[in-house]
């Protein structure tokens, strides 16, 4: 009977496995360690950490400049008018002009060696006391009078220089008119102002109050014809295609 019994009390037991308890987790495999990845990881951002560094120390070895923003004529000086500061990279090998420095060119009445174009970093070397003058190639100090010239007439430009002088006596105004006529005569057909007084100048050239001092670079064949025009004063300029215009 007692068999029987624990028999009948086992039949009454659950076939299902008995669960877990809510405390035990199942065991997790173990994490597999990657120090390539790791070392990979370091090594990068070491090296953007590097590369931070040099923009920064970059940053702090720019200089301000002189870039040209006006084409600057043989014999021609640079100023506030006719260039900008710009920032470039310090670098010793190169003569740069820094911005800080275009009143010492002035005051020193540096001149460009050779004509300048537009859009170019000056250097020192592109400057001296004296400019050169291209073969076959003049120039020739005027000093005009008012009416003598164009108005705004600037560094750079191109004009026409002619040979004028009022017929003297007294006739009519028919004979004088045509006398006047037949005294003018183009001197130079193209010629290129090197140097003309900017507003802002003062201490480059003595000039009265009535004469305007202009220097002309014109073809050798040509100077000695308009410097015995000039001394004569019967020089006029008239501005001609060709301008700089900027």
């Amino acid at each position: 009977m007692k068999i029987q019994e624990r028999t009948g009390a086992g039949a009454g037991r659950s076939a299902v496995p008995a669960q877990p308890s809510v405390g035990d987790r199942l065991p997790t495999p173990p994490r597999e360690r990657k120090p390539a990845l790791a070392a990979l990881a370091v090594l990068l951002i070491l090296v953007g950490a590097l590369g931070a560094t040099m923009l920064v120390l970059q940053a702090g070895e720019r200089i301000e400049v002189v870039k040209v923003t006006q084409a600057i004529p043989a014999g021609g000086s640079v100023n506030t008018s006719n260039s900008t500061p710009v920032m470039v990279a310090k670098d010793d090998s190169i003569h740069y002009i820094e911005w800080t420095q275009l009143d010492q060119l002035k005051k020193q009445k540096l001149k460009a060696v050779n004509a300048i174009p537009a859009g170019v970093v000056a250097v020192g070397e592109m400057f001296g006391d004296e400019a050169g003058v291209a073969a076959g190639k003049a120039t020739v100090g005027l000093s005009l009078k008012a009416g003598q010239y164009p108005t705004g007439i600037k560094q750079g430009d191109t004009v026409a220089a002619y040979r004028v002088s009022s017929a003297s006596g007294t006739g009519n105004s028919n004979s004088d008119s045509s006398s006047s006529a037949s005294n003018s005569s183009v001197i130079v057909d193209s010629a290129r102002v090197t140097y003309v007084p900017g507003p802002k100048d003062s201490g480059d050239e003595i000039v009265s109050s009535t004469n305007l001092a202009v220097t002309l670079t014109v073809d050798s064949d040509k100077a000695a014809d308009l410097a015995q025009a000039a001394s004569n004063g019967e020089v006029a300029l008239v501005q001609v295609p060709g301008n700089s215009g900027n």
